[in-house]
């Protein structure tokens, strides 16, 4: 591994325990047992060092999204993704904040950025939503915003429980979060 890949590793891990604000030059070369100075050279900025923290993470999220249930039937691969979301998001709060809701500099944007496959976490999601209107079993629609609104159901869901808006153990949360995707499924049915 090379001295940028264990930055990155070490920025990462940071922000995973302690959230972004934690994630400084000084802190990461620390961990890694450089001088701080030493981190620019690969990295020229901490706002460079958190992109590539950011594109690592999402290229992850792609890589283990939807391995839950690979041969399943079409709902149960799509529960398996939002399954899977879960666990990153409630497994990671700090990276999942850092993700998905805090602002930052050169994060995708919709839809520009996620058409033709340019967000790798979004990707499968959209794939899952061709593949149910190719089939029959969804109404004909826009794959990507069909795949939003799906997606961000959820989202806000986590929101809700992370911020202790919704009184339900993790168990409990899991399972309104289910019920949730099947009613919003059986929306968009054809």
């Amino acid at each position: 591994m090379g001295t940028a890949e264990k930055i990155t590793d070490a920025a990462q891990e940071i922000l995973v325990r302690e959230g972004v604000e934690a994630v400084s030059m000084r802190r990461v070369a620390e961990v890694v047992g450089v001088t701080a100075m030493a981190i620019y050279k690969h990295y020229p900025s901490r706002q460079a060092l958190l992109r590539a923290v950011a594109d690592r993470a999402f290229q992850d999220l792609a890589e283990r999204w939807g391995t839950r249930t690979p041969g399943g039937d079409w709902e149960s691969r799509a529960l398996g993704l939002m399954q899977d979301f879960l666990d990153f998001a409630l497994g990671s709060p700090h990276l999942y904040t850092f993700l998905m809701t805090d602002r930052r500099e050169l994060a995708r944007r919709f839809p520009e950025d996620f058409e033709g496959g340019g967000s790798p976490a979004f990707a499968p999601v959209v794939a899952l939503i061709e593949e149910g209107m190719a089939a029959g079993l969804l109404r004909e629609d826009q794959p990507l915003e069909v795949a939003l609104v799906l997606s961000s159901s959820t989202q806000g869901l986590v929101q809700l429980y992370l911020g202790g808006r919704i009184g339900l153990d993790e168990a409990g949360f899991r399972q309104l979060c289910e019920r949730n995707a099947r009613r919003l499924l059986d929306g968009i049915r054809a």
